[in-house]
């Protein structure tokens, strides 16, 4: 006689993700779409920048170009009396320099942005510029938008939302996509197209494969864009400090302290938005404009623009795309910072004494931690700068495959349905057929998530409370 067939053994793991992927997908949709589709403007928004502002960003003059000083010169001349925070030398023949000035009314990393024509002097443009990328006014309206929707630091919550139930919506999926390519009998419905198959089977055809093909993309952009987050975005910077992964930062104190102002680390996350500068090395027998008695003492003359960057040139920064800032402080160094975050990297910053000139301190990306350099590569990518347009182009490709892949989840969510409502959600009570230890060990993985990103963590206990609560209700109840 036969022995019995042991008890086939409860399935409850894929039920949970079919429910979590379907709850997860109908609540965060709509923050998924907004934030695709304001990441795509973002990423084609430079391209575009180029085109809108082409009369500020280039130089008709083919002149050779004038010091530092003259250029400075005549940006605060036409500006009047404001601060230099920084300055960008043109890049190349036919670009402007950019001479970033502080200002009333202007908002926290923004500053005043002079374009000058770096071979006649002439004022080509004053825009608003934001954050270390030189974003002007049009990229840093889609930036708040994809950052915040123009809400504020409230408004962030809603990015860092979308965020961060993009991956678990992401890692569902590719969840349910395995165990249904698995079995020869849903294989080809999740595999490939199929234009014949009837309603909701013609749509999951589409919504499966693609969101395969998208799910790295999709997992990359969620960490990616963690980090800019409120909350979540604390932890990892903490994280980041606690396992040394920050990128050095340049101290600018002269007297010995260690007490000056760096710069190196907080460029990777300062604004969500790469023009660049920097021009050959100077012939510091032309100085033009410029107090050479205050420029021996080291004081903020336009001249010591072109000693400082000389110095830098000498010091082997070597990127035609530079930035340089004055003292912030007396007694401080100033600070010239390579900006080209296309690949290979530049970004590169030593700090000068403008007095004698001498580096008093450097941070060479050559020497960054490896999972500094990753963060950098990381953002960099994110936000459509490392690989230049074509990076633009992908990333705008994949935004619009995310909006495209939530608008056939909600197909197929009313093709379940019938007439004009929508279809029921998968059972509930999915957890009751798994093993005690099971369920502790997913309350206890939503606790560790909570701890570190609260907007995935506080979701999943309120999605795994509910559910067991729902499961127990008698079935009239649900």
């Amino acid at each position: 006689m036969p022995s019995p067939r042991p008890p086939a053994r409860p399935r409850w793991f894929v039920p949970l993700l079919l429910r979590l992927h379907t709850l997860a997908g109908i609540v965060v949709g709509p923050f998924l779409i907004m934030v695709a589709l304001s990441g795509a403007l973002y990423a084609l928004s430079t391209p575009l920048e180029r085109a809108v502002y082409a009369h500020e960003l280039t130089a008709p003059s083919a002149r050779a170009p004038l010091p530092l000083a003259d250029q400075v010169a005549a940006a605060t001349a036409y500006a009047g009396e404001s601060d230099v925070v920084a300055v960008r030398p043109a890049p190349s023949p036919g670009d402007t320099t950019r001479v970033m000035l502080a200002g009333d009314g202007l908002g926290e990393s923004e500053s005043r942005g002079i374009f000058v024509d770096p071979g006649s002097g002439e004022i080509r443009g004053d825009l608003t510029v934001y954050g270390t990328s030189g974003a002007l006014p049009l990229r840093t309206w889609t930036d708040q938008l994809h950052r915040n929707l123009h809400l504020g630091e409230a408004g962030r919550l809603y990015s860092e939302f979308a965020a961060s139930w993009l991956g678990v919506v992401a890692v569902a999926g590719i969840g349910l996509w395995i165990a249904r390519a698995r079995r020869p009998a849903t294989r080809a419905a999740v595999t490939r197209p199929r234009l014949r198959a009837p309603g909701r089977r013609r749509t999951l055809s589409w919504h499966a494969p693609a969101g395969v093909v998208l799910a790295l993309g999709m997992l990359f952009l969620s960490a990616t864009g963690i980090t800019w987050s409120a909350h979540a975005g604390a932890n990892v910077t903490a994280l980041r400090g606690a396992l040394d992964w920050t990128a050095p930062a340049v101290d600018t104190a002269l007297d010995g302290t260690g007490s000056g102002s760096g710069a190196g680390e907080h460029a990777a996350h300062e604004g969500h938005a790469g023009h660049g500068a920097g021009m050959g090395d100077m012939d510091m027998s032309s100085m033009g404009m410029g107090d050479m008695a205050g420029m021996d003492r080291g004081e903020d003359s336009p001249a010591t623009y072109d000693r400082v960057l000389a110095a830098a040139r000498q010091a082997g920064i070597g990127s035609t795309q530079v930035e340089i800032r004055p003292s912030e402080t007396p007694g401080t160094a100033w600070v010239v910072q390579e900006i080209h975050r296309s690949y290979p990297t530049q970004v590169d910053a030593v700090a000068i004494d403008p007095a004698t000139l001498e580096v008093v301190d450097r941070a060479d990306f050559a020497d960054y931690p490896l999972m500094a350099k990753l963060a950098r590569w990381g953002v960099d990518l994110h936000m459509g700068t490392l690989f230049g347009l074509v990076n633009q182009l992908v990333v705008a490709a994949v935004a619009l495959g995310i909006a495209g892949v939530v608008v056939t989840g909600y197909v197929m969510w009313w093709q379940r349905g019938r007439g004009s409502r929508p279809g029921r959600i998968p059972a509930r009570g999915a957890l009751r057929a798994a093993p005690w230890w099971s369920v502790l060990a997913v309350a206890a993985v939503a606790v560790a998530i909570g701890l570190f990103l609260p907007m995935i963590g506080l979701g999943l206990l309120a999605f795994l409370v509910v559910d067991q609560v729902a499961a127990r209700l008698p079935r009239g109840a649900r």
